[in-house]
């Protein structure tokens, strides 16, 4: 689908209409909105000169200058004399406290024409944050990586947030200004750049976008408009947002149009979404969000995922010719800490869930979705946790073995490749690479990637005191650090505790080269041998019956049956055979074992089978 751009009338060119923020109306001539009902008067302060704006009964101020270049500064000032910048901010002169920029979202030349996007079901997705995917940590850098991912066989990239937020250094998640790309890795044009450089290479972008709360410096919103916020209702992060208002509302739906519309993304990931509760709405805000995207870009292939940790079914639901109605995958938290326990023996925290019979999570996920369905967790104090999710679509649920939450949430970031041997890794990779959900992986773990990935802020004074302190108690409570050495976690302000999670290219064609050609290979089955069977609404799973310590999952797709046998014990196990074409066996020699009823220890092996198969053998 064309985009069209107009250099002349952008209100007209846009695809959605627009409430917060600045915008073109033709040329030199530019409206300014901002929802501030806790102001009776408001002046935009325009390159120096202050103009009051015009306010209606809803605490909306307007005001149309002409003469308007792009890039010209401009703030909000309070009857008190604060100068605040512009919440829907698309740049800023500096950082999040100065003045905003004057945009024109027409000024970068896309050649992206012919792009189309891609299938969901093609979907191999690789998380990435822009400040430490390469040395130089900016767009241009991490454009100039896109063959390396390409080659790979990743078709996905998924940022981590870039929404404005203060300081340079950091995971993005405490962004204030959320329309606005974090000037440390590049301007607004020089994200769109990258964007354009991925599909060119044919790669889908998405963005992680934080919708349920704002970081601790640098969100003047509470001045603006304390009607944005909720007091009565708190997030672990403050103050909760108050989602029914209809102002609070375009906010948000207008920022997820903008990001698709004016960059062109390819989706969205919405963060930690259990925390956004909009009880007094007639319809939840995240659905009216999916809805509209949905309407304004029928055309567009464009894919929505969630994390949340409720395991709901609702939002991912398809329709009966498999077509997605809201939002297309949830991430799939149970397969992570099923295959973290599995792999590492870890049952602190919310891995003690997990901890009896790990395997059998494992096996129980990969079959029907969650390994919760509305059990007890112990995690939560013994409420029940998810609903039944057997009856969704392999590929409604994305899975991971490794992301930057359960990397960096780590006291000390260590990866998968620290904590785990070589042979489980493989078994692990290949199960993730090659069942019918949709897997996605953290950057650098084509490689196995040693250097850690750490918790990393760029706070001063006493909030860089409170995150440094708050962090070393978090972990006070687990076992590793009960009795003392705390004090050992890393300093999130510290800039070597962000230098030193940047990835090692090096390793590309040193020590990681054997673990790369291995991803690659995977990655090669997978688009051979899994794909073409998530085209349709098949993919139901069951788990069979097997030894303690080992996996069997069948999953029908039509006319032919995806097989997964696993074995973590060590010792050899009797399993029930698997398909007649073997798509994958660890070691080399496991498939034939498998033909003679058992598989030797840390093996795994992938076939499939037609019904004209069966009934012949």
């Amino acid at each position: 689908m064309s985009i069209p751009r107009s250099s002349l009338d952008t209100r007209e060119a846009r695809a959605f209409p627009k409430a917060w923020g600045s915008e073109f109306v033709r040329a030199g001539e530019v409206r300014f909105r901002v929802w501030a009902p806790g102001a009776e008067t408001l002046m935009l302060r325009l390159d120096d000169v202050e103009t009051p704006m015009s306010r209606d009964a809803e605490g909306w101020f307007e005001l149309l200058a002409t003469g308007v270049p792009v890039g010209a500064a401009y703030c909000f000032v309070l009857p008190d004399g604060r100068r605040v910048p512009d919440p829907a901010s698309r740049a800023q002169a500096g950082d999040v406290h100065g003045p905003s920029l004057v945009v024109d979202p027409t000024s970068y030349s896309w050649s992206d024409a012919d792009w189309a996007g891609r299938a969901w079901e093609s979907a191999v997705i690789y998380e990435l944050h822009v400040g430490t995917f390469t040395p130089q940590g900016t767009f241009a850098a991490a454009a100039a990586r896109l063959q390396h991912l390409a080659d790979l066989g990743i078709t996905a990239i998924e940022i981590m947030p870039v929404a404005h937020f203060a300081g340079q250094r950091g995971w993005g998640y405490d962004g204030v200004l959320i329309y606005a790309p974090h000037p440390a890795y590049g301007s607004p044009d020089a994200m769109k750049a990258f964007i354009d450089a991925a599909h060119g290479h044919g790669l889908m972008v998405f963005l992680d976008v934080v919708y349920n709360h704002f970081g601790p410096e640098g969100n003047y919103l509470p001045l603006l408009a304390p009607d944005f916020f909720d007091p009565s209702r708190h997030t672990p992060w403050g103050a909760a947002i108050a989602y029914e208002r209809e102002q609070v509302r375009q906010f948000f739906t207008e920022n997820a149009l903008y990001w698709l519309e004016e960059f062109h993304l390819d989706g969205l990931r919405f963060d930690a979404i259990d925390q956004i509760k909009d009880p007094n709405s007639a319809k939840e805000i995240l659905v009216e969000i999916a809805q509209r995207i949905r309407e304004e870009f029928p055309l567009r292939q464009i894919h929505l995922s969630t994390e949340d940790n409720r395991n709901v079914v609702y939002l991912h639901e398809r329709d009966e010719r498999g077509r997605v109605l809201k939002f297309t995958g949830e991430w799939n938290d149970d397969f992570h800490n099923a295959a973290h326990v599995v792999a590492t023996g870890e049952t602190d925290g919310y891995y003690e869930d997990f901890a009896d019979q790990p395997v059998r999570h494992l096996g129980r996920v990969l079959a029907e979705g969650f390994a919760y369905q509305g059990e007890p967790s112990k995690h939560t104090h013994g409420r029940p946790r998810g609903v039944q999710s057997g009856q969704q679509q392999t590929t409604a649920f994305i899975d991971f073995l490794q992301n930057h939450d359960q990397i960096g949430n780590r006291a000390k970031g260590e990866r998968l490749s620290v904590l785990s041997g070589e042979g489980m890794r493989k078994v692990l990779g290949a199960m993730l690479l090659l069942s019918p959900h949709i897997p996605l992986m953290f950057m650098g773990e084509e490689w196995g990637e040693t250097n850690p990935f750490l918790f990393f802020t760029d706070y001063k004074g006493t909030l860089a005191d409170a995150v440094r302190e708050g962090r070393r108690r978090e972990f006070a409570k687990f076992a590793a650090f009960r009795g003392g050495g705390a004090e050992q976690i890393p300093d999130p302000n510290d800039a070597s505790t962000f230098e030193c999670s940047r990835l090692d290219w090096d390793k590309v064609h040193g020590s990681g080269a054997g673990s790369l050609e291995f991803t690659r290979r995977l990655l090669s089955l997978r688009r051979s041998a899994i794909v073409p069977l998530l085209t349709g609404t098949g993919g139901a799973g069951e788990v069979l019956a097997t030894p303690e310590g080992t996996i069997a999952v069948d999953w029908a797709f039509g006319e032919e049956t995806l097989s997964l046998r696993a074995n973590f014990s060590a010792q050899e196990c009797p399993l029930p055979g698997a398909g007649h074409v073997v798509i994958f066996a660890h070691p080399s020699d496991a498939a034939e074992l498998l033909t003679q009823g058992s598989l030797p220890p840390l093996s795994i092996v992938v076939a499939r089978t037609s019904r004209g198969e069966d009934a012949r053998s």
